[in-house]
């Protein structure tokens, strides 16, 4: 009887090998974007379709049509298991993390998002290898300049044109720099822009680019850009995935993973934005949207008040044990080597 239950086992064992031979591990990666931005539409599946090549398969995902958490929270959907992988948005998580807002101080960048990719890539590891030591990072990029855009037929070049608006503005630099300048702000994540925007609460909005102002829909509401003469502010996000899924993974597998994500990917996603922004802005003579100069004297309190923005970035970062200065200045000069 024994014998006989030690072969049943057997075969039964048998029979399974070739479903452990071709078993799968699935990611479920979450994009908080509107279905149609291109990060859920093109980039993230493209990431994903180069992740399955390299793995030959054993590695596979998809991305679900709606977001299971608000903008804040992609970071800790993560973390939770509640998805298998996201992209986080760093101003939303800058009391956890410090590395990626070295590409979020203003006027360090550049028009070229591919090049700011992957200077921040490289920034971070040289000088931030462990800080997402909560989950496994696999990318970042950062993406084309804000820009400040008025809602009125009055542009916004000047500083007492700038104090007089009740602005909406990104969390973090942006907001604070235009709450210490006396602007009225209103700040909420890019993809609740539209509803503030919308509605008049504000009649001035900083910090969104081409692609944002036409994937939330706001350029209705528009009426003119001012330009300053150096990029005033860059975001930057990071495309993470859950520790234990990532364990799950082969160390083969893993490695042929971040052969296409790092800089690798991040480059594209930064390519992209540019891309779209490029096509927006061209479009805007038949939108009725003018473009400005901003007054010398409005961008000298900007960059007064950057000063303080960056001096703090610096503090918090050597405080952690990460020479700030040194990182800064790295990051910077790569993006002028990599710019095109």
């Amino acid at each position: 009887m024994k014998i006989k239950t030690l072969v049943c086992s057997a075969v039964v064992l048998m029979a399974m090998l070739p479903a452990f031979a071709h078993a799968k591990t699935r990611l479920i990666v979450n994009c908080f974007w509107p279905p149609q931005h291109k990060v859920c539409s093109e980039l993230l599946p493209m990431w994903l379709e180069d992740v399955e090549r390299v793995t030959e398969g054993r590695v596979v995902g998809n991305v679900p049509p709606k977001s299971v958490a608000p903008p804040p929270e992609q970071l800790a959907s993560v973390e939770k298991g509640i998805v298998d992988a996201a992209v986080q948005f760093s101003g939303l998580i800058q009391n956890r993390v410090s590395g990626p807002l070295v590409a979020m101080q203003p006027f360090v960048g550049s028009e070229d998002s591919g090049a700011m990719s992957t200077a921040l890539w490289e920034t971070t590891v040289k000088y931030f290898p462990t800080e997402f030591d909560m989950v496994q990072l696999v990318s970042q990029w950062v993406v084309s300049p804000g820009r400040l855009f008025s809602m009125t037929d009055t542009p916004i070049t000047t500083l007492d044109e700038f104090t007089s608006r009740k602005i909406w503005a990104l969390p973090g630099p942006l907001a604070n720099m235009s709450t210490a300048l006396g602007a009225g702000v209103v700040s909420t994540p890019a993809v609740k822009s539209n509803e503030v925007i919308s509605t008049g609460v504000v009649d001035g909005h900083l910090g969104l680019g081409g692609d944002a102002i036409q994937a939330f829909q706001v350029i209705p509401y528009t009426k003119s850009m001012t330009k300053f003469s150096k990029p005033l502010y860059t975001t930057s996000f990071s495309l993470v995935v859950n520790k234990d899924k990532w364990s799950d993974i082969s160390p083969e597998d893993q490695a042929a993973i971040m052969e296409v994500s790092g800089s690798h990917f991040g480059a594209k996603a930064g390519a992209t934005w540019d891309a779209v922004g490029a096509e927006v802005f061209a479009k805007f003579p038949s939108l009725d949207i003018t473009i400005h100069e901003a007054d010398p004297a409005l961008e000298e309190k900007f960059v007064e008040a950057a000063a303080e923005v960056t001096a703090k970035w610096i503090e918090t970062v050597t405080a952690s044990g990460v020479d700030g200065n040194e990182a800064l200045e790295f990051y910077t000069q790569r993006v002028k080597d990599l710019s095109k």
